[in-house]
This record gives structure tokens, C-alpha cells and sequence, in this order.
């Protein structure tokens, strides 16, 4: 083989080589791209519960089990302004509520099984007993804590949404 033919040769093949290694970086660079893409997707579309009155989205934490109603909002130093407690019974009843160790004031908003608001009451803090016990004036199954005075009783009567995921 000349002289020629071996460089043309070794050119053609480092040519090869060069475009071989760019449809790779390309490649790659999508793959990437796709899965950062898609974690995105998946962690921006992470369930989210929350309860809308009166237009306010309030994003809640869910309080399903008796030792998760037990310990509630007890303990916490703040409440940010859309996020609430939302508890949630078996069945309908005047479920009593109580403020020990709760740092924070809280309105209590009673919710019926459909969806609508019996009662609204302002709690405040409790660090030692005896605390108060907070009853609605009817059944509710569904008790939604919020910051003190976020809500007043205008909102009595009202429907709310929900969505639980």
C-alpha cells in the first residue's frame, strides 16, 4: 500500500471515528436530556392534597389514623398561610378537639359529608392542663385546622372542594 493510501485510509477512518463519536455525544446528550425531563415531570406532579374554600387552596396534610389525630398540629412553631391539618373521621359526629401543646392559634373549620361547612371555631394555644375542648354546635367528618382568623363565619354554609390523593 502507498503512502497515499494509508493516509487516506487512516483520514477516512478518523473521519468515521469523529462522526461515530459525535452521534454518540448526541445520543447521550438526549438520553440525558429525556431523564431529567422526566424526573422533572414526576416530582413537579407530586400528588398534592388540598381543600379550596371560598377561592383560598388550602394545601393540607392528612390526619387519618387516631395517633395521627392525637398528635395533630402539636409541637409546631408555625403554620405557613395555605397549609392546614385536615382530620378525618369514620363517621359523622360532634368530634371534641383540644389545644395541648399546640404553639399556634388555630380556626377549626367543621366539614359534613357533603362537603359544606356547619361551623368555624378560633383556638388558642394550650401548654398545660387543663385545656379547652373545642366542640362544633353539629356532626362534621372532616375537621380542616388552619392559621387563627384565616376564616370567619362567613364561610358557615359554604360547599368546599376537596381533592385526596
Amino acid at each position: 500500500m502507498t503512502k497515499l493510501n494509508k493516509f487516506i485510509k487512516k483520514s477516512l477512518l478518523d473521519s468515521f471515528k469523529r462522526m461515530n463519536m459525535k452521534k454518540i455525544l448526541v445520543l447521550l446528550s438526549l438520553i440525558v436530556i429525556i431523564t431529567v425531563g422526566i424526573i422533572i415531570i414526576i416530582v413537579g406532579n407530586k400528588p398534592e392534597n388540598y381543600v379550596e374554600i371560598d377561592g383560598e387552596k388550602i394545601i393540607v396534610e392528612l390526619a387519618r389514623t387516631d395517633n395521627e389525630r392525637q398528635e395533630g398540629l402539636m409541637h409546631r412553631d408555625k403554620l405557613c398561610d395555605d397549609c392546614g391539618m385536615l382530620f378525618i373521621f369514620n363517621e359523622e359526629s360532634r368530634h371534641d378537639f383540644w389545644m395541648k401543646n399546640t404553639k399556634i392559634p388555630l380556626d377549626m373549620i367543621f366539614i359534613d359529608s357533603d362537603l359544606k361547612i356547619v361551623d368555624i371555631l378560633y383556638a388558642e394555644p394550650c401548654a398545660e392542663d387543663p385545656c379547652k375542648s373545642y366542640v362544633s354546635n353539629k356532626n362534621a367528618l372532616y375537621i380542616l385546622e388552619t392559621n387563627g382568623n384565616k376564616f370567619n363565619e362567613d364561610i358557615i354554609g359554604q360547599k368546599i372542594d376537596m381533592v385526596l390523593k
